[in-house]
């Protein structure tokens, strides 16, 4: 039976010389694998250029339960993306952010606030002009409140610590080293509430920036089973400095 649902492609792994599977993050379905064949060949209805990191696409789709691959009628892209693929600092943060999302999404059941959160930022940071080097930490922060582990906002005046194994201040300094000290903390919970186009308030140097990001990794992989090491963070961090 033929399904018509809205995407967000995460992985596109070669099958065969002709032939990929991807992994795409659906509004209907979840998280499903397609084969989709003959995605290199000169006239292919499907081409590999549609199916980068994050890319949202509509389209229509076989849907069997209980299989493990299933099959694509036909995609599109929708919205077509006007800069990340040309800029070599929103493409970037789209390949870090595409990464986080891999590890730490794992719904292969209907989850519209999950798919709706990510569908309209992406939008929206492709269809913004300036870029915000902050983008991709806001973007994981408000993330975390769909994946159940938001951060407390609710402090007292003497809570001079974060502690991100409980993800709540704290008066004292815990008895593990997973905490932030109170400006870092701040900047952590303004990245929180903000909203992105406001981001421009929030005034980070590289060297802050860098600091909030290796907590907010350290934040996920407390709270996200099997989450594993980054790796394109480290490319980020040199484009952006």
């Amino acid at each position: 039976m033929l399904h018509k649902t809205r995407g967000i492609v995460l992985k596109t792994t070669l099958y065969s010389e002709s032939s990929v599977v991807v992994q795409i993050f659906t509004e209907k379905f979840g998280i499903q694998s397609y084969m989709i064949n003959g995605v290199k060949k000169p006239k292919a209805k499907i081409k590999m250029n549609m199916l980068q990191a994050l890319h949202l696409v509509d389209m229509v789709v076989y849907h069997k339960t209980n299989t493990s691959i299933q099959r694509i009628s036909e995609l599109r892209p929708s919205p077509v993306f006007r800069s990340i693929p040309y800029d070599i600092l929103k493409s970037t943060i789209v390949l870090f952010l595409n990464e986080v999302l891999y590890k730490s999404i794992r719904q292969q059941h209907t989850d519209e606030n999950i798919f709706d959160y990510i569908f309209n930022a992406i939008s929206w940071f492709d269809e913004t002009g300036e870029v915000n080097p902050s983008f991709h930490l806001a973007f994981l922060l408000k993330l975390s409140r769909f994946l159940g582990f938001a951060p407390s906002t609710q402090t007292k005046s003497d809570q001079s610590y974060f502690d991100l194994q409980e993800g709540e201040f704290k008066s004292l300094p815990p008895v593990h080293p997973y905490f932030i000290q109170k400006n870092e903390a701040a900047l952590f919970i303004s990245l929180f509430i903000t909203p992105f186009e406001k981001l421009n308030e929030i005034k980070m140097d590289n060297t802050t920036r860098r600091l909030i990001l290796d907590k907010i990794l350290i934040y996920y992989t407390l709270h996200t089973a099997s989450f594993g090491e980054i790796k394109s963070h480290q490319v980020l961090e040199e484009v952006l400095s």
